[in-house]
């Protein structure tokens, strides 16, 4: 069976004392509890995808006494963690890994066992008690399976078959700007829940009113007529819905006096959903946002966005982002720069960045990362990207500061693309209306006989804003002086500028003007041009530079500059700020 999408339901991730013997602690309360299977998991590299009993956690190949490994006896990786920082001999490894562990558990009756893994790169095949219990494909967004009918009482063997092995009908497919790291990268966790449960629910305020909350909530069984009580204490609000014949309660919430969630006050409520079984509490943040013409609303009001694209790694250690503390080493130094907003580039990115984001007060563009060589004419890697949307959405449809859903970037103008995104946003459109649908593009040209920058693209028009990756005098010379450039680009819709800036190895100073000097001086200039041009975009609605933090890709290749890293950061691989970082900070902090 298919792993089913991990819903937002908000619970302590607690580590409990020993790995091997896991005790359920209690949550918010007694309908619900998790424990964690974070830790130390043994490891097998499995090269040529033998498998041969790893699944069961078989100590020996064949059928006689003779035992070729073990994996209870073989090391350990951490989790979470990807296997490439962990190991020297995986550092830049492709291919097949098993993970396995145990843990003790004593199944209760009345109650269901959900395995949660928060992200595993690539792919995914969960098997427990030597029983395969569902696949997943997709590095970024989280999956969920019902073990119930697979454990037993006392130990109980859990192994992952994990493939970060890049292929032609993958998203991302076979050549991309980043680290492929692979390995079980996020949280993994054991939630207990009640036979019947709350599965999922969306509380959002209205796109265009402020005084009117929209609330579902699902069961996880199609029974009607089950009361479902939403609370929200701080509004003094408690209403009672009944389930429909597929279990979902619906309403439509009045209220008066309520504080919008925005940058200068991200103001959270404590929302609680209750059933006669089930019980949950969340917090959650309302707002409104949308767009009037060229300009990007929030709560009624126009926004400039004072962006910064992050990847989710920390090149100090060279490795994946995958905790709390990591997230907020990378949404610290962003604050720092001035941002209200950040673009998750180019996939899906933790629970940890954006709940973080969102206490900060910090919007988020969050995107999929079909990027470049997609197979466009693929149905199959078609419905991957519908369902990676689909999981994007489900798991933070809640989070207020999601304002952006991003479906492309820089892909190229063809009919085969534009079929596949016009499917890909009607997608995102059936699950949630209440965001924004972006996607950045390469496209815009300097024209010289016309004078100005336009961009010829068939799709654009069907996005809500347009976003648009330009390299001025990194990858392209300037036509003109950049005071004298002048931008006709999707003239009726907020254009957002996606991308921009150049490579500087931090420390090295020089000649300002030549960009084979690999200078801070160089990018710091370029920024300052930039900045000059975009003043002549009559229609813009924020930028956001390339990038925050420089970062591990294995297409840079100069041996003394590069190293392995794409150089573009405002920040050094060592934490170091550039002379660019000071200038996006003294211009946010102008606008």
């Amino acid at each position: 069976m298919n792993c089913k999408v991990g819903f937002v339901l908000l619970a302590a991730m607690l580590c409990p004392s020993s790995w091997a013997t896991l005790r359920a602690e209690a949550a918010t309360d007694d309908a619900r509890r998790e424990v964690s299977l974070n830790g130390d998991w043994n490891f097998v590299i499995d090269q040529y995808d033998a498998d041969r009993g790893i699944a069961r956690g078989d100590r020996a190949w064949g059928k006689n006494d003779r035992e070729e490994y073990s994996i209870d006896d073989a090391e350990t990786l951490r989790v979470p963690g990807d296997w490439n920082s962990q190991r020297e001999d995986l550092k830049y490894y492709e291919g097949t890994v098993w993970y396995g562990r145990h843990f003790d558990i004593k199944p209760e009756a009345g109650r269901r066992y959900l395995l949660c893994f928060g992200g595993v790169s690539y792919r995914a095949k969960v098997y427990v008690g030597g029983k395969e219990a569902c696949t997943h494909e997709g590095s970024f967004t989280e999956f969920t399976t019902d073990i119930t009918e697979l454990l037993k009482d006392g130990d109980n063997f859990v192994a992952v078959r994990v493939n970060n092995r890049r292929e032609v009908d993958a998203i991302p497919a076979m050549s991309f700007d980043w680290f492929n790291y692979g390995g079980i990268t996020r949280d993994v966790t054991l939630r207990i829940v009640p036979q019947r449960y709350i599965s999922d629910y969306f509380i959002q305020l209205d796109k265009h009113r402020s005084d009117l909350i929209h609330a579902r909530i699902n069961l996880s069984e199609a029974v009607a007529g089950q009361t479902v009580t939403l609370s929200i204490p701080e509004l003094k609000k408690t209403i009672k819905m009944t389930t429909d014949d597929a279990g979902i309660a619906s309403a439509d919430i009045p209220v008066k006096k309520l504080t919008r969630w925005c940058p200068a006050n991200p103001k959270l409520y404590k929302v609680e959903l209750r059933t006669a079984d089930d019980e949950v509490t969340d917090e959650i943040g309302f707002r409104n946002i949308e767009v009037q013409g060229t300009q990007v609303l929030l709560n009624g009001e126009p926004i400039f966005l004072k962006g910064i694209s992050i990847h989710e790694e920390i090149p100090m250690q060279k490795r994946r982002a995958c905790t709390e503390a990591d997230a907020d080493l990378l949404l610290n130094e962003a604050q720092a720069l001035g941002v209200n907003v950040i673009r998750l580039a180019h996939y899906q990115q933790s629970r940890h960045m954006v709940r973080g984001a969102e206490r900060r007060g910090i919007m988020i563009w969050q995107e999929i990362p079909v990027w470049q060589a997609i197979d466009f004419k693929n149905i199959k890697t078609l419905e991957k990207a519908q369902r990676m949307l689909s999981e994007t959405i489900q798991r933070d449809k809640n989070r207020c500061a999601d304002c952006f859903w991003g479906i492309a970037n820089e892909t190229r103008n063809t009919p085969e693309r534009n079929k596949f995104l016009s499917s890909l946003l009607q997608t995102g459109k059936d699950i949630d209306t209440t965001r924004l649908f972006v996607a950045a593009f390469d496209l815009a040209y300097f024209d010289r006989k016309a004078d100005k920058f336009l961009m010829n693209d068939d799709f654009y028009q069907n996005l809500d804003m347009v976003g648009i990756n330009k390299y001025m005098g990194w990858y392209e010379g300037w036509p003109k002086a950049p005071k004298d450039i002048h931008w006709e680009v999707a003239t009726d819709k907020p254009i957002f500028i996606s991308e921009f800036g150049a490579e500087a190895k931090a420390g090295i100073r020089g000649q300002e003007d030549v960009a084979g000097s690999w200078s801070e001086d160089f990018q710091a200039k370029l920024y300052r041009m930039n900045l000059e041009m975009f003043q002549n975009i009559p229609n813009l609605a924020g930028i956001s530079p390339w990038i925050l933090f420089d970062f591990r890709s294995p297409t840079r290749l100069h041996q003394t500059f590069q190293e392995g890293f794409n150089r573009k950061g405002l920040v050094g691989d060592k934490g170091e700020r550039k002379q660019a970082w000071y200038i996006i900070h003294d211009y946010y902090q102008k606008k």
